[in-house]
């Protein structure tokens, strides 16, 4: 519905209620219903699930199509994210944003900070996303209420044609809410428990839920040591009931991540159920570290499994778990990846202890080789170190092609010693063009980064706090940050404007009328940086 269409609604309206409505004006009813397009998180759940089905789509058709997001722990952050995307590149098209149970467990829970582990409050995830969204709309209130400002001002000036590109501007605004993929980690708990989170994400606007194949209570974030993971059906009970709470909630097009952590996962804490040979709970058990063992000598407490005929001892630790084999986690990635798209996941997600393209190249060709349009999404995770990581991967491959490495020691390639090196280029152009090459090559249809504003609010702190408190001073925050946004014209210079000062003034202006007591006078400080 166009503005003006919005506005004969809301005019039909006031005259079907007659003279009781005399203060209330149409126009404005038709801008705030402008500014709140959605309603509720499912109405941005089921517009939101819609835009990644069809980049979906759009992706197994070009590969170069795929699409990126950045990790939020705040809606301020990934409302200016949004704000920035469409500053510079002019529409928000491919670019998401993503929950981190990392940051929430870090920044967000009442215990204060938390390692990776499930430890943090399951509520602390949904209500992350409604900030988030809470955010987003917030800045389409803020953009839209600047358009009917240019609108109102070309209307007093007399001027048609600039009235007429303030409407068309308002008609094709492009809103700031964009698909979330929210991580759910291991789901808190049973299967119930996935189920019962997972309609609080959904009723908070995710439209993807990311969960992975750890224990719940024994759950590691995926760059750290002592991962644990859960037999195939247990999963995939989880992946189940996130699909029933996006069907009872009428998203039936919700999109569901699988998450293996199984690359790096050496342990289990249980023995899979089997009830034939070669049955899923079986090929679990396959890849268990067992012995032969003579029954005469079985010790107190031993478990054993049957396997083609033989009684094997399955390796058990003091914790009580199982060890699998070395040099078993591909091929355990790789299975868990086919039967969760066989079983209603949508995406895929394989946690690796590199960014390889190959590597992650060769598992998802043995994917698509059973499901032909497995489609990944991957952690550019800041765990690793990049640069010395594509540093090495260069210096193997020069290696590999007989060149001389003489000059460069692989250990120390960190080095800024290195850094204008030719091999230090070639790592970096590998690094920039990682993203396209890994969704051209390893089918990765979308590329993010968990944990990035973690580290650019660490990096932009330190340098802030050395110049201020040092000898530059006050000129340490001006050089540095204001003078910075005012150049590059980031929004947020004005402050209270950001904030919503300008929404409310429209608000008690349309309230009040004349009686209005507005803050965007004269003397707001503001008017500083009008140009």
């Amino acid at each position: 519905m166009t503005y003006f269409a919005e506005i004969h609604r809301q005019t039909a309206i006031k005259h079907r209620e007659g003279l009781t409505w005399q203060g209330v004006e149409p126009e404005f009813a038709a801008r705030l219903r402008t500014q709140n397009r959605f309603q509720n998180g499912i109405e941005i759940a089921r517009y939101t699930a819609k835009i990644m089905r069809e980049d979906m789509e759009a992706y197994d058709k070009d590969p170069a199509t795929y699409t990126q997001s950045l990790g939020c722990w705040h809606g301020f952050i990934g409302q200016q994210k949004m704000i920035s995307i469409k500053k510079h590149f002019g529409s928000t098209k491919g670019k998401y944003l993503y929950l981190s149970g990392w940051m929430i467990a870090a920044l967000r829970s009442d215990f204060g900070p938390l390692p990776d582990q499930s430890m943090h409050e399951k509520t602390s995830v949904p209500a992350l996303i409604e900030e988030l969204y809470t955010f987003l709309r917030q800045a389409d209130a803020r953009e839209l209420g600047g358009l009917f400002r240019e609108l109102d001002a070309a209307r007093e000036a007399g001027d048609d044609s600039a009235a007429a590109r303030a409407q068309q501007a308002i008609d094709g605004f492009q809103t700031h809410v964009v698909p979330i993929i929210a991580d759910i980690d291991a789901g808190f708990g049973n299967a119930e428990a996935t189920y019962l989170l997972a309609k609080k994400l959904i009723e908070a606007g995710a439209c993807a839920i990311q969960i992975e194949n750890q224990v719940s209570d024994e759950k590691q974030c995926g760059h750290q040591d002592g991962k644990v993971t859960v037999p195939h059906e247990d999963f995939l009970q989880k992946i189940r009931a996130i699909r029933y709470a996006f069907l009872e909630l009428g998203i039936s097009d919700g999109i569901i991540v699988a998450r293996t952590d199984s690359l790096g996962a050496g342990l289990t804490k249980q023995i899979a159920y089997s009830k034939v040979p070669g049955d899923l709970g079986d090929q679990y058990n396959a890849f268990l570290d067992c012995e032969e063992i003579d029954t005469a000598e079985l010790g107190t407490g031993e478990v054993l499994i049957s396997r083609e005929g033989r009684l094997l001892k399955p390796r058990r630790l003091p914790s009580n778990l199982f060890q699998f084999r070395a040099g078993t986690g591909e091929d355990r990635c790789v299975l868990d990846c086919i039967t969760a798209l066989q079983n209603g996941a949508d995406l895929l997600w394989i946690e690796t202890e590199k960014p390889h393209v190959e590597q992650i190249a060769g598992m998802v060709d043995r994917i698509r080789a059973v499901v032909p349009h497995a489609k990944l999404v991957y952690n550019n995770s800041p765990s690793f170190n990049w640069t010395l990581n594509f540093r090495q991967q260069v210096y193997d491959a020069w290696a590999q092609k007989g060149e001389s490495l003489t000059e460069y020691d692989r250990e120390r390639l960190m080095s800024q010693h290195y850094d204008h090196s030719a091999l230090a280029k070639e790592a970096d152009e590998r690094i920039r063009t990682f993203q396209a090459d890994a969704a051209k090559r390893a089918g990765i249809f979308h590329h993010l980064i968990t944990l990035p504003t973690y580290h650019t609010a660490a990096l932009s702190t330190d340098n802030l706090a050395k110049r201020y408190f040092g000898e530059e001073g006050m000129l340490g925050y001006v050089k540095q940050v204001q003078r910075e946004e005012i150049r590059q014209g980031i929004a947020c210079v004005k402050h209270q404007n950001m904030s919503g000062s300008d929404i409310g003034d429209d608000h008690k202006e349309a309230f009040a009328g004349e009686a209005a007591l507005k803050a965007g006078g004269a003397n707001n400080t503001m008017n500083q940086f009008a140009a």
